[in-house]
């Protein structure tokens, strides 16, 4: 029989609360983790990947435990993003939605730090912060985290990996006899450094739905490919999955800008996040993105951190990730909430190699995915050649006259005639550019 979150031990507000977002079953790390966040006092460690129901995990046993009547920040949540903490921070208010008590405050950086200042003057049990933005605040002596009872670090994997002196800051400004929460998708050495430095002795270790790492109902497959049909391969892939949405990694903000500019020239429904970007810019790419305005992403593997969209159906890596725990989190942004996914790795061919110890770390078969043909990629870029004409906007300043004489040309052709000279025009041109990079490459062979 099904578990309810009244078995938990869940109470009947926040119940109310995710009877209205329709949630009603409790995953798998919520029944594991909720009990003993609730009934225990020991420091936990939960080794668990993004989409599997972390934040209620923690965050509805947090909502409950909290003393209503201390006006004392009682618990801090860090995420290493802004956009993942202000998802936190959103899931926490809909949690709450029936505990008007409760006071939950966001301090995230990449928005002006002074209504946050102003905010925390107010009574506040709960705080999300990213942890940049909580050191300048504790700097300035505009908050008093001297109370938290509870610190919870979540995808700590990524906030240690860069962010880990302003950890160190705010961890040495709470109070040792906090209860401390690590969330993480793997297991790195720096995690268990500081699992040993900062947690207590007696700590409790949870492993949810990671049978297979956490990649359940992604089908992870490669593609070998040449320097020169890079791009065309991943266009051949991109028309076949026109109208599912999709996120691209690149590992550098130079490569998400090329490859951004690209896809824009070819008329792909897109945008690109990464850190040099200003926080208003992001945020609005990401919200067309999680509105649908957008069908792909294109993102370094920070600025991808707290996207949770159920509809991505695919991940592609451009770049092979430099580390394991890169491509679990990658690969982890789609086949959220139950769903199927694609994850596919774009490789050259001393990169095939490096598949093999990613199987044997992580747990995975990876499958060949069939590239395209010669004929097919040619013609998927006719296809787009059409398409960037159907979405061209017509040129305002062509004169009357000028366009009239064109008709007049064209006027005795049908339109299946039309197409037809046109599609051949096109053949025609890209035979000629492709003798002319041939001839190209053979000069400078000699």
């Amino acid at each position: 029989m099904l578990k309810q979150f009244s078995d938990l031990g869940i109470n009947k507000q926040i119940q109310e609360s995710l009877v209205g977002l329709d949630i009603s079953v409790p995953t798998d790390i919520q029944e594991k983790t909720i009990p003993i966040i609730l009934n225990q006092k020991e420091d936990l460690v939960v080794l668990a990947k993004t989409g599997t129901g972390k934040t209620a995990a923690f965050g509805l046993p947090l909502l409950q435990l909290i003393d209503v009547e201390n006006t004392a920040i009682q618990a801090l949540i860090l995420a290493p993003t802004r956009e993942l903490g202000q998802q936190i921070f959103a899931n926490l208010e809909s949690f709450a939605k029936n505990s008007p008590e409760l006071s939950i405050a966001s301090v995230c950086g990449g928005i002006p730090i002074k209504p946050q200042i102003e905010r925390l003057k107010a009574p506040t049990h709960i705080v999300v912060a990213t942890p940049g933005r909580l050191v300048d605040l504790i700097k300035r002596g505009a908050i008093n985290i001297k109370d938290v009872a509870y610190l919870v670090l979540d995808e700590a994997d990524e906030m240690i990996s860069a962010l880990k002196d302003e950890v160190d800051t705010i961890i040495k400004d709470i109070p040792k006899s906090r209860r401390t929460l690590l969330f993480t998708a793997t297991m790195p050495g720096t995690i268990k450094q500081l699992v040993q430095n900062y947690m207590s002795k007696h700590v409790v270790y949870i492993e949810a739905d990671m049978a297979t790492m956490g990649h359940q109902g992604i089908d992870h497959q490669y593609v070998v490919v040449e320097p020169i049909e890079k791009l065309e391969v991943l266009l051949h892939f991109l028309n076949s999955k026109e109208g599912e949405r999709g996120i691209i990694f690149c590992k550098t903000k130079a490569a998400v800008n090329k490859l951004a500019k690209n896809l824009a020239i070819n008329k792909f429904s897109s945008g690109a996040i990464h850190g040099s970007l200003t926080q208003g810019i992001r945020d609005r790419i990401m919200g067309q993105f999680r509105e649908g305005h957008i069908d792909i992403l294109v993102a370094t593997d920070l600025a991808a951190r707290g996207i949770d969209v159920k509809e991505v159906s695919y991940v592609v890596n451009y770049h092979l990730p430099d580390t394991y725990d890169a491509y679990v989190h990658r690969s982890g942004r789609t086949a959220r909430a139950g769903a199927k996914g694609l994850s596919l790795t774009v490789l050259q061919k001393e990169e095939v190699e490096d598949i093999a110890d990613f199987e044997k770390e992580l747990g995975l078969v990876f499958t060949a995915f069939k590239k395209a043909d010669a004929q097919s990629i040619e013609e998927n870029n006719g296809l787009i050649w059409a398409k960037k004409i159907f979405k061209t906007k017509p040129n305002r300043d062509v004169s009357e006259d000028f366009k009239a004489q064109i008709k007049t040309v064209f006027h005795h052709l049908t339109k299946d005639e039309l197409v037809d000279k046109i599609v051949a025009n096109y053949i025609a041109q890209s035979s000629t550019e492709h003798l002319k990079v041939e001839a190209t490459k053979k000069n400078k062979k000699k």
